[in-house]
């Protein structure tokens, strides 16, 4: 039985969860939507389970409905505590989907207070004075300013997290959270007594990871990102619910042919693709040149002939920069656009597969999903990390290894030391 449940509101967010709990010695096994028949029936045997909704940007009470599906699942499964995992920059809109679904599992759980902090300092997420920076500036100034679904215009969480939720939001600051588990559980009580609802909590450090899940063993829901999670497993350890484990990131052996299709806009994926330029053969497809997915995926499948090998891998990219994202967009209208170049990308995707692509990085959260649901994959076994956040998976049954890569995340070299 799984002893901690996680929630994600999107594929590749769930994967770094995953990849975070497996490197801190958890058996973890990422659930493609919420499992079918009764609750709790269709867990694997882990000892976590990250449920990966598509959720991130759906109207706010499908979401809602959705995330209590998966908690009833996991609870049922037996799972101990909950984790709610959106994205180290907080996406979202001024209506949600971080606060409506918060406040939802709150209500199911008959718990009234929950910490939230999405900082992961190895991918340059911090929060100081509960602002969100990424690396060393704002996140505002990020380029998330721009992101064409969920544009972050407020590095201030305290604020955008108040206007999503009825409950009140405080924070728990550096110098506290400095002061480690003690300070922090006494600032949580002190905060959940006041009556607030949610704890922005300050973090810049790993050891600030660390002291914030120790302080929160005894929470019947954790939110945040990824990074929040290092600190859980020793809890479990604490408890006597969870063994010393070294295998817990072994998979199968790698076989087939390698590729990577992108579809993220971000400025770390468009700059993994033009250094893959120099290095691999890269397709850069034109969205706005040639709005019709039938239209891309030919190209595509033209241009991919002879191409595929066990030697290097090919790029098939659909990224943009934000002038062309914008005016895409302003073209066919924002939804529109981002379906014409998931559904491209996931044809693709399955395109690559039946020709003896084994091993395929999927980059941008919304294209991993698509490709993920395309390929019909249920199930995902975690193994070891590429870059912080960014794990290999093996999908059972299918016989590949996939890695879903949110797409401000991996190294300028990503797309080539990913297959090394």
């Amino acid at each position: 039985m799984p002893i901690l449940g996680c929630i994600a509101d999107d594929f590749t967010g769930a994967t770094d969860l995953a990849a975070m709990l497996v490197a801190h010695g958890m058996r973890t096994v990422q659930v493609i939507g919420v499992p079918d028949g009764p609750p709790g029936s269709n867990m694997p045997e882990a000892d976590a389970v990250v449920v990966a909704l598509k959720s991130r940007t759906v109207p706010a009470p499908q979401a809602v409905a959705e995330s209590l599906a998966a908690c009833e699942a996991l609870l049922a499964a037996g799972a101990r505590q909950i984790f709610f995992k959106y994205c180290s920059t907080f996406d979202s809109t001024a209506e949600g989907n971080i606060g409506p679904v918060a406040d939802a599992l709150l209500r199911r759980l008959q718990s009234g207070f929950a910490i939230a902090c999405p900082a992961f300092p190895a991918n340059n997420r911090s929060i100081f004075q509960g602002h969100l920076f990424v690396g060393g500036v704002l996140l505002n100034e990020s380029g998330m300013e721009n992101h064409p679904l969920t544009p972050m215009r407020d590095a201030n969480l305290v604020r955008v997290l108040a206007r999503q939720t009825e409950g009140g939001v405080g924070l728990v600051p550096f110098n506290t959270v400095e002061q480690g588990e003690g300070a922090i559980r006494r600032a949580f009580t002190a905060m959940r007594d006041a009556g607030r609802r949610y704890a922005i909590t300050d973090a810049v450090t790993e050891a600030h990871l660390h002291a914030i899940g120790a302080a929160c063993a005894e929470h019947a829901l954790v939110t945040g990102g990824s990074g929040i999670a290092m600190g859980l497993p020793a809890n479990f350890r604490a408890m006597g619910l969870l063994p010393d484990r070294e295998d817990a990131d072994e998979l199968p052996e790698a076989r087939g042919a390698m590729a990577v299709v992108a579809g993220s806009c971000s400025r770390a994926t468009l700059g993994q693709i033009g250094l893959a330029r120099d290095h691999v053969p890269v397709l850069e497809l034109d969205a706005l040149e040639t709005p019709d997915a039938a239209a891309l995926v030919a190209q595509a499948r033209a241009w991919m002939d002879g191409k595929l090998s066990e030697e290097r891998p090919v790029v098939i990219a659909a990224s943009a920069p934000p002038d062309k994202v914008a005016a895409l967009q302003q073209k066919l209208g924002r939804d529109a656009a981002g379906m014409l170049v998931e559904h491209a990308l996931a044809d693709i995707a399955a395109e690559l597969v039946a020709r003896g692509v084994g091993q395929l990085v999927v980059a941008g959260g919304e294209t991993s999903g698509a490709v993920v649901q395309k390929l019909g994959v249920k199930s995902l076994r975690i193994g070891p990390q590429i870059d912080p956040g960014v794990p290999w998976t093996y999908a059972e049954p299918g016989n590949l290894h996939l890695a879903l890569k949110s797409g401000n995340f991996g190294a300028r070299d990503f797309f080539l030391k990913a297959f090394q």
